[in-house]
């Protein structure tokens, strides 16, 4: 019944959770009529409204007169986005068309993936923010500011009532994308981040939130110039910016208690203490925490599937001890745990993380990071021993694992993956910096160092490899394919918290996609053109985890796997043309208006 529903979606209510209240088969409730229905993105059809929506919803004589299906709508924009000149102009170019066409953006963005991810994600997305002042044209998002943190309660309450805000994604604009502070600027990439989670997990696009938190820039740049919209003033540190983020996570709680709150690209003295924070009191992630650990604990697993050893007899090495780094670090230890009952800090010892100094040891003390600190080794077990290069402990630890978050390019030289691949029959290599010119070695070299041996992983797309005729797919952890569908099931369960053992679940269910899993010379990792299914087994896996630690506040979600997928499908969001249904102004909701999602 499913794929003949998914057929007829748009036109026919779903016979079982067609009721459910983010049910996406059947009509749309719409008061709009004439030019007020084709200024609003969420319904506009353009040249796509049928003849019947045309003359009831008074729109003939405003558009030409031949009827276009979305095929034609997405072949059309197509050409269009293809005769821009350069990235950061077909970035604009996709920003207008989702201002105009909603279900059109999303529809062409999802033909043509491969191509756009980079174009409306990074690293296009990063050149869009460092040029926001310059480029913009209208707001999109709520702007909050440190210096006003009395209306900030005021400033969010304008973007609806408590049932209408699902997914929250928020910035401080401190450390965006690996170019840095980019103050106000930042305000892309929460919207970015909610474009992939609609993109990919199906999170419905009038029902998010995308928000900033300007509390100044160290920039230089953006101080100095005379275009930039943000505060300009050194960056509030200390109390005063604890109060501001507080007063946003308290104010956010009240207003949409059922929204899941995303923290995305804070900078390091406060990405890991903010989510330490409130991670124990509400249902919150951090991205570049969490996700990237996620993503690349999938990988290990597959890995290690191909490899041999269990998880739980895993020796890890972790080069580049930032948020990156001790985010994958924790990730790990937080499996090796619950797989095989050893605490926490037991399972850390498994796991030896490397810095400028070189091996993090307790000794280090003030000029470890709290998120370094339970991976620091004991000064004693280290005497004698060389440990201030990432070679002389490769040598010591002898690890099935190496990953790379240093940002020092080609610093996994040949005599380091060599001695590596000494030890272990199938060396698993992960170098994950990014952009592609930081990566710490090429799948390229690796592969030919370990003679096709090594099973690779990178933090950018890479064509396969080959060793004497042999070739190899090379995964990218792209964490696009785990955190939308973290959040859809934490959306959809209404959970009161993230759980340690959802997020395991999640990467559970993200390593079981692993192509590698049935060929070996495929990628650990699966494409992310197939992430709406991967999304939906990820959030059945989140939402079943929930449900059994009594972390769901979601009524009647279903017990069976197939009917619980299907519950989940039917709440996802699709770019599809539903048939409107006209309602009077009068009793028309926020959704019928098109205000769904936008303040007013």
């Amino acid at each position: 019944m499913s794929s003949h529903h998914k057929r007829s979606k748009p036109h026919e209510k779903h016979p079982h959770f067609g009721h459910l209240p983010l049910s996406t088969s059947g009509p749309q409730d719409c008061a709009l009529t004439g030019s007020a229905l084709l200024n609003k993105a969420y319904f506009n059809k353009g040249a796509g409204f049928p003849q019947e929506e045309r003359e009831k919803f008074k729109l003939t004589g405003l558009l030409p007169q031949h009827i276009s299906t979305l095929d034609t709508q997405v072949k059309r924009a197509y050409q269009q986005y293809s005769t821009r000149q350069d990235d950061l102009a077909k970035n604009t170019f996709m920003t207008s068309l989702a201002e105009q066409n909603q279900v059109l953006y999303f529809r062409l963005i999802q033909d043509h993936l491969k191509e756009m991810f980079s174009i409306i994600y990074t690293p296009t997305e990063g050149d869009a923010i460092q040029n926001y002042s310059r480029l913009f044209r209208r707001p999109e998002g709520c702007f909050l500011n440190i210096n006003d943190i009395d209306r900030v309660h005021n400033d969010l309450a304008q973007w609806g009532g408590p049932e209408d805000i699902d997914y929250i994604v928020v910035t401080d604009g401190e450390e965006i994308l690996g170019i840095g502070d980019q103050g106000v600027g930042g305000i892309l990439i929460s919207v970015a981040k909610l474009v992939v989670t609609t993109l990919c997990a199906g999170i419905h696009p009038n029902r998010t939130l995308p928000v900033v938190l300007d509390c100044g820039t160290d920039n230089e740049e953006l101080l100095n110039d005379d275009l930039y919209l943000g505060l300009r003033e050194p960056r509030v540190r200390g109390k005063s910016y604890d109060d501001f983020v507080d007063k946003f996570v308290q104010s956010a709680r009240k207003l949409y208690p059922r929204a899941y709150i995303h923290f995305e690209d804070f900078g390091l003295p406060n990405a890991r203490r903010i989510l330490d924070r409130y991670r124990p009191s509400i249902p919150c992630f951090n991205d570049d925490v969490q996700g990237t650990g996620c993503v690349t604990l999938a990988a290990i697993m597959a890995g290690l599937h191909v490899s041999g050893p269990k998880l739980s007899d895993m020796r890890m090495v972790v080069f580049g001890s930032g948020t990156a780094g001790t985010g994958i670090a924790d990730q790990v230890r937080d499996a090796i745990a619950a797989d095989s009952g050893k605490s926490k800090e037991d399972a850390a010892l498994q796991i030896w993380c490397v810095d400028k100094p070189g091996l993090l040891l307790k000794s280090h003390d003030s000029k470890l990071t709290t998120a370094q600190i339970p991976y620091a080794r004991s000064d004693a077990d280290w005497e004698g021993k060389k440990h201030d290069d990432l070679l002389s402990v490769i040598k010591e630890v002898k690890p099935h694992v190496l990953i790379g978050t240093s940002t020092r390019p080609k610093s996994f030289t040949e005599e380091i993956i060599k001695e590596m691949a000494s030890h272990v029959d199938r060396p698993i290599i992960f170098p994950l910096s990014n952009p592609t010119r930081l990566h710490e070695a090429s799948p390229e070299d690796i592969n030919n160092w370990t003679k096709g041996k090594a099973l690779i992983a990178t933090g950018s797309p890479f064509p396969p490899v080959k060793y004497e005729g042999r070739e190899y797919e090379i995964a990218e952890c792209n964490n696009s394919t785990c955190f939308p569908g973290i959040g859809l099931g934490c959306v959809l369960s209404r959970t009161k918290l993230l759980s340690d053992k959802m997020l395991v679940a999640a990467v559970k269910a993200l390593a079981a996609q692993s192509p590698a899993l049935k060929d070996p010379d495929k990628g650990l990792l699966p494409d992310v053109v197939n992430v709406r299914e991967i999304s939906v087994h990820i959030a059945r896996a989140v939402i079943k985890q929930a449900v059994e630690e009594g972390l769901a506040t979601e009524e009647g979600i279903p017990t069976e796997d197939d009917v619980l997928e299907e519950w989940i499908r039917e709440q996802m969001w699709d770019p599809v043309y539903r048939p409107l249904r006209f309602v009077e102004k009068e009793t028309a909701s926020k959704q019928a208006m098109g205000d769904a999602g936008m303040a007013g």
